[in-house]
């Protein structure tokens, strides 16, 4: 017997809530291999040196990059609320209008990076063996901005469309082209930092291009492609909801610039590329968390903007219990795992793998709490309150985990760097829960 398809006004299970958010959680997971691999194969084949260049610059470019997640999880949000009243004439405008914006953005944000790419790294303190490394890998990358920005918007949108499972072919089909192409180019023809950059730059073409064809071709989902005219309105109500997501991703860039800066100066290099190493495992680990929660988003806003308080009660707790539960699986897997993981990218240096195996070890304690407060902070955007959620998301990744990196190291030495994270989302989790509990009389979910 056929199963029928999922709709955002179904009740959830367990069950059904973990199919539907099942395809944005590997779409996430596919979407962090991109620099993972990248990391793997310029580690690999062209040296610890490129490797700490790309991870010196790689912030830079997540900065200007956070464009799409504000537009794609903010104008979600709104979209998501708008079907939720029934108005679908107005959510295909709002749709329309969030696309046509991002790809503006993406070509100016293009050009602006492309001009600073030098003048950042030297600003990170890139060495004079690292500058050139920095330049190619960042200049070649936003070349193709406006495709990736493109790509973080439409796993949201296709989420919002009942369509997840087209966003994850999607984002596998281009998940595929970058380890394909990284083998290609920076393992067969030893191009190096470019090869990377080229790898990732045409998987993204692949990611953000497919969707947009589907949306411009009639189709038969909740949202398609249509012409509309720029509305200062929505366009600042989404930028303003999806805030949060954009605060996160420059305060979480902002952040590795200063851990680069601190573990330059007690490390030296091998700090550097052993921080890296933790980014990627990080990026994957927090990719089922971020997943999870841009997959319930939608769900979330149909029931706010439909008034069904049952549903939003349902939803807040489920998500909770899921996230605890994976929280410490994914704690424990870390842990596990940090030898073989670290081995994986710099096993060819034993000083640098013992330094990284350590680190591991020690950051592994920051998935107990960082499941929960991505959530939290996507549940407010989601009830299209993003005050609260930038809130979060900037406490989190800016405010504490810059006071850690900045004061523990001072107790601890370079153990305090490593545990910097995990302390930042004990805070974390106080502010998110406090929020939780002070704003259930609005909003009704508890």
């Amino acid at each position: 017997m056929k199963k029928t398809a999922i709709q955002l006004s179904d009740h959830f299970t367990y069950n059904k809530l973990l199919r539907f958010t099942f395809p944005s959680i590997v779409m996430m997971v596919f979407t962090s291999i991109y620099g993972v691999v990248d990391g793997f194969f310029v580690s690999n084949f062209a040296g610890k040196t490129a490797f700490a260049a790309v991870n010196l610059i790689f912030p830079f470019i997540m900065i200007l990059g956070g464009m799409g997640f504000m537009i794609g999880t903010g104008g979600t949000a709104l979209v998501s609320l708008v079907l939720g009243t029934g108005d679908k004439e107005k959510a295909n405008r709002y749709f329309s209008m969030m696309v046509y914006l991002t790809v503006f953005l993406g070509i100016i944000l293009s050009v602006v990076g492309i001009l600073f790419t030098r003048p950042m790294a030297s600003f990170l303190g890139a060495t004079p063996e690292m500058m050139e490394d920095c330049v190619v890998y960042g200049r070649l990358v936003f070349l193709f901005i406006a495709t990736f920005m493109l790509q973080n918007v439409f796993q949201s949108f296709l989420i919002a469309a009942e369509r997840p499972k087209l966003g994850l072919a999607a984002t596998i089909g281009a998940g595929v082209t970058n380890m394909i192409l990284d083998a290609l180019f920076v393992g067969a023809f030893g191009w190096g930092v470019a090869g990377a950059a080229l790898a990732t730059g045409i998987s993204q073409c692949v990611g953000g291009l497919l969707p947009l064809i589907y949306f411009i071709r009639p189709n038969t989902s909740l949202l398609r492609l249509t012409r509309a005219k720029p509305e200062l309105q929505p366009i600042v109500q989404a930028c303003a909801n999806g805030s949060s997501e954009l605060m996160s991703n420059i305060s979480t860039s902002l952040v590795s610039m200063i851990y680069n800066f601190q573990l330059l100066r007690y490390v030296g290099e091998n700090g550097v590329s052993a921080y890296g190493v933790l980014m990627y495992v990080q990026f994957i680990f927090i990719a089922i968390y971020i997943g999870y929660s841009i997959g319930a988003a939608p769900i979330v806003s149909y029931h706010y903007g439909a008034g069904n308080d049952t549903e939003l009660k349902n939803m807040l707790k489920k998500s909770v219990l899921l996230m605890t539960g994976a929280s410490l699986v994914l704690t424990a897997a870390a842990i596990l795992l940090a030898a073989p993981l670290s081995r994986i990218f710099v096993g060819y240096d034993a000083e640098l793998f013992a330094l990284t195996r350590h680190a591991l070890r020690l950051f592994s304690f920051s998935f107990l709490l960082s499941g929960f407060n991505i959530f939290a902070s996507s549940f407010f955007t989601a009830l299209n309150n993003g005050a609260v959620s930038a809130a979060i998301s900037f406490m989190r990744t800016l405010i504490f985990q810059t006071a850690a990196v900045l004061i523990l190291p001072l107790i601890f030495d370079v153990d305090g760097i490593w545990l910097a994270v995990t302390v930042a989302e004990v805070f974390a989790f106080l502010l998110s829960a406090g929020f939780l509990f002070a704003k259930r009389g609005k909003y009704h979910y508890m």
